[in-house]
């Protein structure tokens, strides 16, 4: 009996132990298990707090620099594209998008018209837009009354002209191979001025042909909303032939309530330096000027409520002339470009200079007519 109550009590104990190895080792498995989501989450924590680049695509702060330290400064588009796989366009190459959007920022801040009007990115020369006029009718019935047809919307289609806008600045070589020259910079901000220049006179007065179609070259007409032509803007007369008559406040109050409710929302004031001054120095009936200053550094001034861009393209005072513009201008005026800027390196054409040949596809056109009103100089 002892015995066999030793070789019991045995038994129990390795089994025991053996019990406690394999929890011993789970521990073990667990812990590893934990380590590793451990581990995942650190690395995934720190993948969130990278700042996003790319609209969150994978960093391309390889192919930027080599863009700019291997093709920009020194023509080595081999380097190019190993890094990125880019192609070669008619001899140039796509801006990466790091460069192309600071040169869209850039476009942005001192191109009047294209701050405030409705921009589409398009991936062909061409683009097509329907819009209606008139909307969809409608009508009241009985309960168990017929229903009869109700009349369709027209559409209209827009397609704005387009034109092939380039700049071409140059630098010398040796500017390029100093380090602490910020090439991508100095690019963005050439290119940006000579297209903000041209856009902003072809957003104005441009002729379509090769180019955008300014909202000033429409047919222009004295005839409200819904009985004058699908296209044409509406003006009011400033009610002197040469200028502002004697109650200003009233033709640019009807001016203002020329435009629709809805559209009112988001308007702004279109007009250059010159006619900003002689607006400035209008009042009231009652001596009050109609200009009110912005309270806070940033913001810009207003006349009767909504904010003024100026847009040195646009006319002056004159007999005939439309200096003042109002309306909402992203509903009005659509600009559409192809959103790639292509580049094409010229060492060869000036020496010593470099030259950057940048190209961009241009659009533009006016999409609702009864969103932009303008002010005629006429008696």
């Amino acid at each position: 009996m002892t015995m066999e109550y030793k070789t019991e009590n045995l038994d129990a104990s390795f089994d025991i132990v053996a019990r406690q190895d394999a929890a011993d080792e789970a521990i073990v498995g667990l812990r590893t298990d934990v380590d590793e989501v451990r581990a995942r989450l650190e690395k995934v924590s720190r993948a969130a707090s990278r700042p996003v680049i790319d609209g969150g695509q994978p960093d391309r702060t390889a192919e930027v620099k080599g863009f700019v330290d291997g093709y920009l400064r020194s023509g080595r588009d081999a380097e190019l594209k190993s890094i990125s796989g880019a192609v070669a366009r008619d001899g140039g190459y796509a801006v990466p998008r790091e460069v192309d959007a600071m040169i869209a920022r850039t476009l942005v801040e001192i191109s009047p018209i294209r701050s405030i009007a409705q921009v589409v990115q398009t991936g062909t020369s061409g683009y097509r837009k329907l819009v209606t006029s008139g909307g969809t009718a409608s009508g009241w019935v009985s309960e168990t009354a017929a229903r009869p047809e109700t009349a369709t919307p027209a559409f209209h289609e827009i397609a704005p002209p387009t034109g092939e806008l380039f700049a071409n600045p140059a630098a010398s070589q040796a500017m390029l191979d100093d380090a602490g020259f910020d090439l991508e910079s100095w690019l963005a901000a050439e290119i940006a001025s000579e297209f903000a220049r041209a856009e902003g006179e072809a957003f104005v007065h441009g002729s379509g042909v090769d180019q955008p179609a300014g909202f000033l070259t429409a047919t222009l007409s004295a005839l409200g909303d819904g009985v004058r032509a699908f296209g044409s803007l509406q003006y009011v007369g400033s009610g002197d032939g040469i200028g502002f008559d004697a109650e200003p406040e009233a033709r640019l109050i009807d001016l203002v309530h020329t435009l629709k409710a809805s559209h009112r929302q988001g308007a702004s004031w279109v007009m250059n330096s010159a006619t900003m001054a002689s607006v400035r120095k209008l009042k009231t009936t009652d001596g009050a000027f109609l200009w009110q200053p912005g309270m806070v550094e940033g913001q810009p001034d207003r006349l009767l409520g909504y904010p003024i861009v100026e847009a040195e393209d646009m006319p002056d005072i004159a007999a005939g002339e439309c200096p003042i513009a109002f309306g909402n201008f992203r509903a009005g005026y659509l600009i559409a470009e192809r959103s790639a800027t292509a580049i094409l390196r010229d060492p060869f054409t000036h020496k010593p200079f470099v030259h950057f040949y940048a190209t961009k596809r241009i659009g533009g056109q006016v999409l609702d007519s009864d969103a932009i009103k303008l002010l005629r100089i006429e008696a």
